[in-house]
């Protein structure tokens, strides 16, 4: 018996079981009662009565098992549940057939007490025999699952002893047994050890962890535990990157809600979970009083920070959400992810491009959006740094475009994606988000729309960041590439930047530059050996990491603060506002108008680029002068 015969022929092979289990039921019974213990001493049963009861429990017994849906069951994923309701239809069944023997047959002195106990057995038959058949299919399953590299076990350690452990130890026996040696659990809950889950023993807490994987020969650790903040997350998984053993992690209890199988939640781990970062608290009503009802813009909405702005703004229920972006594959992607998630909401995705001052007007008198949140911008360092006219006139110009249509169309606020690479900024990118963040300080002071800009540093997983670089570096088998032992940087997840985006416009009178608290700097040397050694591997002999040299425009430390800016606290710990720069927009257009000329003179040098760059952004610098080179 396997799992494609059972599949192919349940639905005749079940009922007919079920027919016999009836027929063995009445048979025990009939063996029984020869001792008249169950009857009265006026009852008398004859073989033909028992024959009349069998055929007509066999009816009922499957008219009620069919309006349950019994037969629709999958018997690999029955549980105890499923089985005490095989016993509650088998009773109710009985007492229908003794009803029937009663106030229809009128068979002489029916007995309720023992069609109830024919019941019970018939219905311990039929768990019986389903237990059976489960414990085949299972064994089938696991033999496939198993194949050639089963012949090994994996020697595994599991961290947590909770429900999510047990459910996962359950998975291990019933379908992975031949891949897994489950060595114990670590807890720590110190009154725990010693104590079993699911017939597993706890064998130690966290400071166990090495001596256990060393002593044992661990191969794998499973990280089970959902409900822990994340800093002990972060230690703990520290002490898993010490041992040799690769480490597997559970989601968040958010994500674990639609997966059934906690086996198959079981991932990797990544950078969030050594960052250690605490979950952001919001004020999601000031937010939605913000959103909603009001026709939104998001520009870039195909990109890593639009895409997510956009989903976090529809749980807000704007009056209608513009979908911009000059890349058609990227929007046609979350314009189709939104509309499947929000059929009833207007949503309009919008091909064009920034840079064309022309089809913005006519797209904001179109819609006129009353909040535009611009996320559009050309971001990798070293590509701007060869291309630095198309950074120019994407970057700062596209910004000075959709600044002036806003106040043109009466635009409520302006928001600025801008970055700490702003600070002052050794790259060409860098210092074109600071004239950006120039540009809406300087004319939020002669315009009714309010300006804000909203600055942070790396975001977990985005287009082209470290993240992904790694992912698919460790699975080619390495090397992992870093710049420089020594770069430090910033990280966020792309939620969390968003959330905290969401939650300072609130704070915004216009003019602002807020600042994300992204917490404490990160060595991208130390992320990289912490996501090799938390895979299983051994650095310097399973996987190197190879030091290529610093990018053009790179810089060592990143910064979210210039010298000459204060913070001003707010309302929300992790946002900070700085002091406001002394800019006027007749400052800011005689910069623009040097550059103007740049763009336009396709012999202009790189060189000459950036010597303009300085004196327009004096916090400008080369990299040598900050890198100590």
């Amino acid at each position: 018996m396997n799992i494609d015969s059972v599949a192919k022929y349940r639905n005749y092979l079940l009922p007919i079981m079920d027919c016999i289990s009836i027929v063995l039921g009445y048979y025990l019974i009939s063996v029984l009662i020869t001792d008249s213990f169950l009857m009265e001493p006026t009852s008398a049963v004859t073989r033909n009565e028992i024959l009349i009861s069998i055929a007509l429990a066999i009816i009922v017994f499957q008219i009620v098992f069919r309006l349950s849906k019994r037969y629709t069951n999958i018997i690999r994923y029955e549980n105890n549940q499923d089985y005490l309701l095989y016993i509650v239809l088998s009773l109710i069944s009985s007492l229908i057939v003794s009803l029937i023997e009663d106030l229809v047959l009128n068979m002489k002195n029916p007995s309720v007490k023992l069609n109830l106990l024919i019941g019970l057995i018939i219905g311990i038959i039929m768990i019986s025999y389903r237990l059976i058949i489960r414990y085949v299919l299972l064994s089938d399953a696991a033999s496939r699952e198993k194949g050639p590299a089963s012949k090994d076990k994996k020697k595994l350690l599991i961290i947590g002893g909770g429900y999510s452990a047990n459910d996962i130890i359950k998975t291990i026996n019933s379908t992975l047994k031949g891949q897994y040696d489950i060595v114990g659990i670590v807890d720590d809950n110190k009154k725990r050890i010693g104590y079993s889950v699911a017939g597993v023993r706890i064998i130690g807490d966290r400071n166990d962890i090495a001596r256990i994987c060393e002593s044992e020969g661990v191969d794998e650790i499973f990280f089970t535990i959902v409900n822990i903040d994340n800093q002990n997350k972060k230690e703990i998984l520290e002490i898993c990157s010490k041992t040799d053993a690769k480490v597997k992690v559970l989601p968040t209890l958010t994500e674990l809600i639609t997966e059934e199988n906690l086996y198959h939640s079981l991932r990797d781990v990544g950078i969030e979970d050594l960052l250690g970062r605490d979950p952001i608290e919001l004020d999601n009503q000031n937010i939605k009083n913000l959103i909603q009802d009001n026709v939104v813009l998001v520009t870039g909405a195909g990109g890593s920070i639009g895409s997510e702005l956009t989903r976090q703004i529809m749980i807000h229920n704007p009056k209608q959400l513009l979908l911009l972006d000059n890349y058609e594959n990227s929007l046609y992607d979350i314009e189709l992810e939104l509309k499947t998630n929000h059929p009833n909401n207007d949503i309009q995705a919008i091909v064009a491009n920034i840079r064309e001052k022309d089809r913005l007007d006519a797209i904001f008198e179109k819609y006129s959006p009353e909040i535009v949140f611009h996320a559009a911008a050309h971001k990798h360092v070293p590509l701007m740094e060869n291309n630095p006219t198309e950074a120019i006139k994407n970057n700062v110009f596209g910004t000075y475009n959709l600044v002036n249509c806003s106040d043109e169309f009466n635009v409520k606020r302006f928001i600025l994606i801008s970055t700490d690479k702003a600070v002052n900024p050794t790259n060409i990118m860098g210092a074109t988000k600071r004239l950006c963040e120039m540009i809406i300080q300087a004319k939020d002071k002669r315009s009714e729309t309010e300006y804000v800009a909203v600055r942070f540093g790396n975001v977990l997983g985005s287009n082209g960041s470290v993240v992904p670089l790694f992912k698919k570096q460790m699975a080619h088998g390495g090397p992992l590439t870093v710049t420089h032992k020594e770069v430090t940087r910033y990280f966020m997840t792309i939620p969390e930047a968003v959330a905290l985006v969401l939650q300072a416009i609130t704070y915004a009178e216009g003019g602002e530059i807020f600042v994300l608290d992204m917490g404490e700097p990160v060595k991208i040397y130390d992320l990289a050996k912490s996501l090799i050694e938390l895979s299983g591997y051994t650095l310097g002999e399973d996987m190197d990491i190879e030091i290529t040299g610093m990018r053009p425009g790179e810089k060592l430390y990143e910064e979210l603060l210039m010298d000459e800016e204060n913070l001003e606290e707010t309302k929300h710990e992790k946002i900070f506002i700085t002091e406001p720069m002394d800019l006027t927009m007749d400052d800011v257009e005689d910069k623009l108008d040097m550059f103007r000329e740049i763009i336009n003179n396709e012999n202009t040098s790189k060189e000459e680029i950036k010597q303009t760059m300085k004196i327009c952004v004096p916090t400008y610098r080369e990299p040598n002068e900050v890198n100590g080179e």
